[in-house]
Protein backbone atom coordinates (compact mmCIF):
# COMPACT_ATOMS: atom_id res chain seq x y z
CA UNK A 1 0.00 0.00 0.00
CA UNK A 2 1.26 3.53 -0.79
CA UNK A 3 0.99 6.01 1.92
CA UNK A 4 -0.05 9.84 1.33
CA UNK A 5 3.58 11.03 1.22
CA UNK A 6 4.63 8.77 -1.40
CA UNK A 7 1.40 9.00 -3.54
CA UNK A 8 1.96 13.41 -3.43
CA UNK A 9 6.16 12.01 -4.90
CA UNK A 10 4.43 9.74 -7.65
CA UNK A 11 1.80 12.67 -8.90
CA UNK A 12 4.77 15.17 -8.90
CA UNK A 13 7.07 12.84 -10.74
CA UNK A 14 4.31 11.90 -13.05
CA UNK A 15 3.25 15.47 -14.33
CA UNK A 16 7.33 15.98 -14.90
CA UNK A 17 7.62 13.09 -16.79
CA UNK A 18 4.45 14.46 -19.17
CA UNK A 19 6.07 17.88 -19.12
CA UNK A 20 8.86 16.39 -21.19
CA UNK A 21 8.02 17.33 -24.77
CA UNK A 22 9.24 14.82 -27.60
CA UNK A 23 7.99 16.69 -30.08
CA UNK A 24 10.39 19.24 -29.34
CA UNK A 25 13.38 17.64 -28.34
CA UNK A 26 13.21 15.09 -31.41
CA UNK A 27 12.62 17.84 -33.97
CA UNK A 28 15.62 19.54 -32.21
CA UNK A 29 18.11 16.60 -32.49
CA UNK A 30 16.89 15.87 -36.32
CA UNK A 31 17.95 19.62 -37.18
CA UNK A 32 13.73 20.57 -37.78
CA UNK A 33 12.39 23.63 -37.09
CA UNK A 34 10.89 24.42 -33.56
CA UNK A 35 7.40 22.36 -34.04
CA UNK A 36 5.71 25.97 -31.85
CA UNK A 37 6.59 27.92 -35.06
CA UNK A 38 5.73 25.66 -38.02
CA UNK A 39 2.20 24.33 -39.07
CA UNK A 40 -0.70 24.14 -36.59
CA UNK A 41 1.94 25.26 -33.95
CA UNK A 42 0.99 22.23 -31.51
CA UNK A 43 4.80 20.35 -30.15
CA UNK A 44 2.87 17.17 -31.37
CA UNK A 45 3.05 14.09 -33.99
CA UNK A 46 0.62 15.69 -36.52
CA UNK A 47 2.20 18.65 -36.27
CA UNK A 48 5.85 17.08 -36.78
CA UNK A 49 4.62 15.20 -39.37
CA UNK A 50 4.13 17.88 -41.78
CA UNK A 51 7.44 18.79 -41.60
CA UNK A 52 8.02 15.89 -43.89
CA UNK A 53 9.69 13.74 -41.38
CA UNK A 54 8.07 10.95 -41.25
CA UNK A 55 10.46 9.07 -38.44
CA UNK A 56 10.76 12.50 -36.82
CA UNK A 57 6.70 11.83 -36.11
CA UNK A 58 6.65 8.23 -35.16
CA UNK A 59 9.86 8.79 -33.13
CA UNK A 60 7.29 11.91 -31.52
CA UNK A 61 3.99 9.74 -31.31
CA UNK A 62 5.98 6.64 -29.57
CA UNK A 63 7.65 9.56 -27.10
CA UNK A 64 4.65 11.11 -25.98
CA UNK A 65 2.68 7.77 -25.65
CA UNK A 66 5.33 6.09 -23.83
CA UNK A 67 5.56 9.44 -21.35
CA UNK A 68 1.53 8.61 -20.53
CA UNK A 69 2.67 4.83 -20.01
CA UNK A 70 4.91 4.87 -18.12
CA UNK A 71 4.14 6.67 -15.14
CA UNK A 72 0.89 4.56 -15.09
CA UNK A 73 2.47 0.61 -15.03
CA UNK A 74 4.94 1.93 -12.33
CA UNK A 75 2.51 3.10 -10.55
CA UNK A 76 0.32 0.14 -10.84
CA UNK A 77 3.31 -2.27 -10.16
CA UNK A 78 3.98 -0.59 -6.60
CA UNK A 79 0.14 -1.43 -5.83
CA UNK A 80 -1.73 1.82 -6.18
CA UNK A 81 -4.85 2.00 -5.95
CA UNK A 82 -7.29 2.42 -9.08
CA UNK A 83 -7.77 5.63 -7.55
CA UNK A 84 -4.18 6.51 -7.45
CA UNK A 85 -3.66 4.98 -10.61
CA UNK A 86 -6.15 7.46 -12.54
CA UNK A 87 -4.36 10.32 -10.60
CA UNK A 88 -1.05 9.29 -11.75
CA UNK A 89 -2.42 9.04 -15.64
CA UNK A 90 -3.97 12.44 -14.96
CA UNK A 91 -0.97 14.26 -13.69
CA UNK A 92 0.97 13.08 -16.72
CA UNK A 93 -1.63 14.24 -18.91
CA UNK A 94 -1.71 17.27 -17.08
CA UNK A 95 1.87 17.34 -17.56
CA UNK A 96 1.57 17.57 -21.41
CA UNK A 97 -0.98 19.83 -21.53
CA UNK A 98 0.59 22.30 -19.42
CA UNK A 99 4.63 21.47 -19.13
CA UNK A 100 6.43 23.03 -16.62
CA UNK A 101 9.48 23.57 -18.57
CA UNK A 102 8.02 25.78 -21.50
CA UNK A 103 6.18 28.30 -19.83
CA UNK A 104 2.73 25.56 -19.65
CA UNK A 105 2.33 25.83 -23.26
CA UNK A 106 2.10 22.55 -24.33
CA UNK A 107 0.21 19.72 -26.83
CA UNK A 108 -3.27 18.55 -27.29
CA UNK A 109 -2.60 15.38 -25.33
CA UNK A 110 -4.18 12.88 -27.61
CA UNK A 111 -0.99 10.51 -27.62
CA UNK A 112 0.11 11.09 -23.74
CA UNK A 113 -3.86 10.55 -23.10
CA UNK A 114 -3.83 6.82 -25.58
CA UNK A 115 -0.46 6.04 -23.12
CA UNK A 116 -2.29 6.36 -20.04
CA UNK A 117 -5.07 4.43 -20.98
CA UNK A 118 -2.88 1.83 -23.09
CA UNK A 119 -1.54 1.34 -19.64
CA UNK A 120 -4.97 0.92 -17.61
CA UNK A 121 -6.79 -0.99 -20.57
CA UNK A 122 -5.38 -2.34 -24.11
CA UNK A 123 -7.95 -3.26 -25.02
CA UNK A 124 -10.07 -0.31 -25.00
CA UNK A 125 -7.08 1.56 -26.75
CA UNK A 126 -7.36 -0.82 -29.31
CA UNK A 127 -10.88 0.20 -30.42
CA UNK A 128 -9.95 3.89 -30.10
CA UNK A 129 -6.97 3.49 -32.68
CA UNK A 130 -9.13 1.48 -34.90
CA UNK A 131 -11.72 4.64 -34.49
CA UNK A 132 -9.29 7.20 -34.93
CA UNK A 133 -8.01 5.56 -38.11
CA UNK A 134 -11.21 4.73 -39.51
CA UNK A 135 -11.94 8.60 -39.35
CA UNK A 136 -8.70 10.18 -40.27
CA UNK A 137 -8.36 7.60 -43.39
CA UNK A 138 -12.21 8.61 -44.33
CA UNK A 139 -11.66 12.15 -43.44
CA UNK A 140 -8.33 12.81 -43.89
CA UNK A 141 -8.74 15.09 -40.53
CA UNK A 142 -6.33 14.04 -37.92
CA UNK A 143 -7.99 16.35 -35.75
CA UNK A 144 -11.57 15.18 -36.12
CA UNK A 145 -10.20 11.87 -35.63
CA UNK A 146 -9.21 12.59 -32.27
CA UNK A 147 -12.01 14.21 -31.32
CA UNK A 148 -14.44 11.55 -32.11
CA UNK A 149 -12.07 9.15 -30.27
CA UNK A 150 -12.00 11.20 -27.77
CA UNK A 151 -15.84 11.41 -26.87
CA UNK A 152 -16.11 7.78 -27.62
CA UNK A 153 -13.36 6.59 -24.80
CA UNK A 154 -15.24 6.86 -21.21
CA UNK A 155 -18.08 4.86 -23.48
CA UNK A 156 -15.17 2.20 -24.17
CA UNK A 157 -13.88 2.17 -20.87
CA UNK A 158 -17.40 1.55 -19.00
CA UNK A 159 -17.81 -1.16 -21.55
CA UNK A 160 -14.39 -3.06 -21.51
CA UNK A 161 -13.47 -2.04 -18.01
CA UNK A 162 -15.99 -0.88 -15.74
CA UNK A 163 -13.80 0.60 -12.90
CA UNK A 164 -15.11 3.88 -11.77
CA UNK A 165 -11.66 5.76 -11.40
CA UNK A 166 -11.28 4.94 -14.90
CA UNK A 167 -14.16 5.89 -16.67
CA UNK A 168 -14.00 8.54 -14.34
CA UNK A 169 -10.41 9.59 -16.03
CA UNK A 170 -11.47 9.01 -19.62
CA UNK A 171 -14.35 11.42 -19.41
CA UNK A 172 -11.78 14.13 -17.71
CA UNK A 173 -9.46 13.28 -20.52
CA UNK A 174 -11.99 14.01 -22.94
CA UNK A 175 -12.99 17.08 -21.83
CA UNK A 176 -9.63 18.22 -22.09
CA UNK A 177 -9.04 17.00 -25.76
CA UNK A 178 -12.26 18.81 -27.03
CA UNK A 179 -11.44 21.99 -24.95
CA UNK A 180 -7.77 21.85 -26.67
CA UNK A 181 -9.23 21.11 -30.32
CA UNK A 182 -11.64 24.31 -29.78
CA UNK A 183 -9.74 26.23 -32.78
CA UNK A 184 -9.58 22.65 -34.91
CA UNK A 185 -13.12 22.89 -34.24
CA UNK A 186 -14.00 25.86 -35.63
CA UNK A 187 -12.01 25.36 -38.50
CA UNK A 188 -13.61 22.08 -39.35
CA UNK A 189 -17.23 23.92 -39.22
CA UNK A 190 -16.02 26.71 -41.44
CA UNK A 191 -13.67 24.25 -43.88
CA UNK A 192 -10.18 25.65 -43.30
CA UNK A 193 -8.88 22.47 -41.20
CA UNK A 194 -5.77 21.44 -42.07
CA UNK A 195 -5.72 17.48 -43.84
CA UNK A 196 -3.31 15.15 -43.28
CA UNK A 197 -2.01 12.39 -46.21
CA UNK A 198 -1.78 8.61 -44.35
CA UNK A 199 -0.45 7.70 -48.20
CA UNK A 200 2.67 9.83 -49.05
CA UNK A 201 3.79 12.10 -46.04
CA UNK A 202 7.38 10.75 -45.75
CA UNK A 203 10.59 11.62 -47.17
Amino acid sequence: MINFFLSIVALFIAYLVGSISSAIIISRLKGLEDPRNVGSGNPGATNVLRSGDKMAAILTLLGDIFKGFLPVVVIQLAGGTPVLVALVGLAAFLGHLYPVYYKFKGGKGVATAGGVLLAISPLSVFFLVCIWFVVAFLTQYSSLAALVAAAAAPLILMLVKPVLAYVTLAGIIAGFLIWRHRENINRLLNGKESKIDLNNSGK
